[in-house]
């Protein structure tokens, strides 16, 4: 049975600022977000990072200034926070960095962190003076502490997550991609097939894409249009 979501429709995507699209979402009408939202850092989307051409870097990465970052969280979180249904939670990527307006974040909307993840993966940014950041912060946050969906997958299910970024070499790609193999992770701990999936920062499309190929039902939304466009690509290939 599908949901009502009012001007949307579910397994689609949408161009367009999350902060307006948010709440245009029906209230408790999402079983779980996965997402991975701006850093609010100087990212030269096409430097050679992580062994790749510049020039098969899609352009148009926006930033969210530093200044803003924390309103804009809190902002995007509330929403967030509004739409997941009673038993729902949410999975937030973050840098180091802004970690702190993350957790801000998550306290603003009346969230409950369960478990503050690390991802780390197998290679970072290289540096003169200070130590390769080579891990992701991943807060796993829900409504309701007493009630959410968990799926033991493993006997002994640890915090700390080591998954290798995918090379892409020689392919077009967004400046920064989740692993898939990371994202089915989450989805097959924190949903069931038919749950309805939101990222609300789409980028390139991997949590759609992944909720596509495990019976879950997608709805993403991003803001720049060439990468909408390479997400609805990357549906169709499958």
């Amino acid at each position: 049975m599908k949901k009502k979501l009012g001007a949307f429709r579910e397994d689609t995507l949408y161009v367009g600022d999350a902060l307006a699209l948010l709440p245009k979402i029906p209230e408790g009408s999402i079983d779980l977000i996965v997402t991975d939202p701006p850093f609010a850092i100087d990212f030269r989307a096409q430097r050679l990072n992580y062994n790749r051409k510049g020039s098969n870097v899609i352009e148009g990465y926006r930033e969210i200034p530093e200044e803003e970052y924390g309103e804009f969280t809190r902002t995007w979180m509330v929403e967030a926070a509004r739409v997941l249904a009673p038993t729902g939670s949410m999975y937030i990527f973050s840098g180091w960095n802004r970690l702190r307006d993350i957790l801000e974040g998550i306290d603003a909307a009346g969230l409950t962190t369960v478990n503050h993840l690390i991802w780390k993966y197998q290679f970072g940014v290289f540096t003169k003076k200070k130590y390769v950041t080579s891990h992701y912060h991943i807060l796993f946050v829900v409504k309701d502490p007493k009630q959410y969906t968990f799926n033991k997958m493993d006997h002994y299910p640890e915090d700390v997550w080591v998954i290798n970024r995918e090379y892409w070499k020689g392919r077009k790609k967004t400046p920064t991609k989740l692993p898939p193999e990371l994202v089915r992770k989450i989805l097959m701990y924190s949903s069931n097939p038919g749950d309805l999936v939101l990222d609300p920062f789409l980028g390139s499309g991997t949590v759609a894409v992944v909720a596509q190929q495990e019976g879950r039902h997608f709805l993403g939304f991003e803001i720049v249009p060439d990468y909408l466009a390479f997400a609805n690509e990357c549906l169709q290939k499958r």
